[in-house]
Parts: C-alpha cells; sequence; structure tokens
C-alpha cells in the first residue's frame, strides 16, 4: 500500500495511525475499570477521563511531528486545571503515564489544549478524542476520529474503532484502525499487531428495498422517526443496525451496512467537523458517497461546525440518489 501513497502522505499516515492505535489502547484501559470518571460538560454532554486521556496523546503527536499543524478538537483541559478537579486530572495522567512514563500533568494539560483551535486554516487536522461517548460508558462501540483538512479537502483521515472486530458482531472486538488518503482508498488495519491492513470497500447493493440502514443508538443525535418515514417510502422491511459513533462510518465502508442517516431535530442544530471528517472520507475512499439532506457535499472550510450544511447521508453510493429522493419527496428538512 505504501508504494502508492504520495510521500509525503506517507509520513502523515504512520503519524496519525501510530497515535490512533495509542490512544484506542489508553481507552480500552479505561473503558476496562467499573468508573469511567465522568465531568458533565456545559452543554450537559459527558466526557471522560478517556475523552481527556485520548486527545492529549494524539496531539501529543500532532505537536510533535506538524508542530505547525492546528488542530480542532472537541475537548480542552480547562476543567483539568480547576481544584476540584483534581481527582480527575490524577486518573487522566495515571493513564498517559501508563504508555508515556516520563510525563507531568503540565504536559498532558498542554496536549489536551493543542486541540482547542476553532477556525479553519489553510491546513489543520481535526480530533474526535471519543466519537460516542455515551456507547463508551455502556460498554459498547466508540471511535477516535483524526482527520486532515488542507484547502478545505479532507486529504487524510484515521478512524480507530477499538471495540470492533473483523464483523459487527458484539460490543467488544478486538479492535480496528480504518485509514484513508484521497484517491488512494480506504483500508482496515489492526488496532494491536503487525498484521497487513486489508482494503476496505462498500457494498455493491442496488436495491433499495433491500437496503440496510445504519442509526445512531441516541435518539438524540438523529431523528428516528423521519428515518423510519424515508424506510418506509423506499419499501425497506429489514431493520436498521443501530450502533454508536463514527463506528457508522466504518460498519458502512465495510459493507455491512448501506446507509447511515444523520437526520436534524431542528432547524437550529449544526453538525461540527469532528463528528464526520475522518469518517466521511473512510466512506469516500470505500467507494461510497457522503453529502448533507439536500445532496450537497460537506464543506469543511468553515472551521469547527458543518455550518453551509444540514444533516448528513451516508451511502454505499449507488442507492445514495434513492434515500435523497425519499429525503425530498417526504420534505424532510425543507
Amino acid at each position: 500500500m505504501s508504494e502508492t501513497i504520495p510521500s509525503h502522505r506517507a509520513d502523515e499516515l504512520r503519524a496519525a495511525l501510530d497515535a490512533v492505535r495509542e490512544a484506542g489502547r489508553l481507552c480500552r484501559a479505561v473503558q476496562a475499570e467499573l468508573d469511567h470518571g465522568v465531568l458533565e460538560k456545559r452543554d450537559r454532554s459527558p466526557v471522560t477521563v478517556a475523552d481527556f486521556g485520548s486527545q492529549a496523546l494524539v496531539c501529543r503527536v500532532l505537536s510533535e511531528v506538524f508542530p505547525s499543524d492546528p488542530v480542532i478538537g472537541e475537548e480542552d483541559a480547562a476543567a483539568l486545571r480547576e481544584p476540584s478537579n483534581a481527582a480527575l486530572m490524577a486518573r487522566v495522567g495515571r493513564h498517559v503515564r501508563a504508555l508515556r512514563p516520563e510525563t507531568d500533568d503540565d504536559a498532558i494539560r498542554t496536549w489536551i489544549d493543542h486541540g482547542s483551535a476553532r477556525d479553519a486554516s489553510a491546513r489543520f487536522w481535526t480530533l474526535d478524542p471519543i466519537d460516542g461517548t455515551k456507547g463508551f460508558l455502556r460498554g459498547q462501540q466508540y471511535a477516535i476520529a483524526l482527520a486532515l483538512v488542507v484547502d478545505g479537502e479532507l486529504e487524510l483521515a484515521a478512524l480507530g474503532c477499538p471495540n470492533l472486530g473483523t464483523a459487527l458482531d458484539g460490543d467488544r472486538g478486538a479492535g480496528t484502525v480504518m485509514t484513508a488518503v484521497r484517491g488512494h482508498g480506504a483500508w482496515a488495519w489492526p488496532l494491536e499487531g503487525d498484521e497487513a491492513p486489508r482494503p476496505v470497500h462498500v457494498s455493491n447493493l442496488s436495491d433499495p428495498a433491500a437496503l440496510r440502514f445504519c442509526e445512531s443508538v441516541e435518539a438524540a443525535h438523529s431523528s428516528h422517526g423521519d428515518a423510519a418515514r424515508i424506510a418506509a417510502r423506499l419499501g425497506v422491511t429489514e431493520p436498521g443496525v443501530r450502533v454508536d459513533s463514527q463506528v457508522k462510518y466504518g460498519v458502512t465502508a465495510r459493507g455491512e451496512a448501506d446507509a447511515y442517516l444523520r437526520l436534524p431535530k431542528s432547524a437550529e442544530y449544526v453538525e461540527k467537523i469532528w463528528d464526520h471528517a475522518a469518517g466521511a472520507l473512510v466512506v469516500r475512499e470505500a467507494g461510497g458517497r457522503v453529502s448533507d439532506i439536500h445532496g450537497r457535499e460537506l464543506d469543511f472550510s468553515r472551521g469547527h461546525l458543518l455550518s453551509g450544511n444540514k444533516g448528513v447521508i451516508v451511502s454505499n453510493g449507488t442507492l445514495h440518489d434513492d434515500v435523497l429522493g425519499a429525503i425530498a419527496e417526504l420534505g424532510i428538512g425543507a
């Protein structure tokens, strides 16, 4: 595979793969503990020891290998500087030091804050250190999602799925990292070990009635009611696959589902780029298609928000127009 990738992207791919694998090891260690160390953010969403530790480890690599690259990440270290969260900081430190022994708390907080950019630039990375925190807390699927954006284009992605095995057959597989480089395909690597990567391809399904939808477990993230209406319009009778996080992108990229719908529940909601960048490139390079509900390409040039788009539709490509047609006929998002 490396022979087909431009040399500068090969260096970036290796750094991204190494960083996401290391973060995956930390996340698995935290998830194995009974108490995940949860802090509630201002928007009432949970953040865990693993969110902070994962962002620290990924940003450590990026800050050392590509020091001039900004990182638009989901977390920052402000809460870890508060005396009331000293116990949480201690646990983050313990897990990071299990992998990076010569690290002090100040360095960890600095690494986390390296991911606090919010504005787009000519070249930047975007990171969700744990996408699907509620799935992580349930002991189920979650993802570590890292992507490189250059001049508004997705160029490279590493989508770590620490609980995903070679098939979506349970909550605790051995772990997979899917990578993609624009124009050079998508590949699946084991989270651990030196096994060679395998190419990843979407399904070739062309019958809308046989479509296998992939949906969020959390109803707060997408309109399940609208998804059911779309399925009915297409004549779909098979139950959808519900799984947390950008693992849905990975499952679609591997052909275990044919489409994933992220349908807006309100006119005001705007998607965050870290929730979609890595998965979008993996699906595209696996032969699929990603757009918003109106068929527009996702615009990653506007900073941390996908403010130029509404909702997200992911498919194997063949069925994309069928899904968009059903959305238009039903007036969803109009």
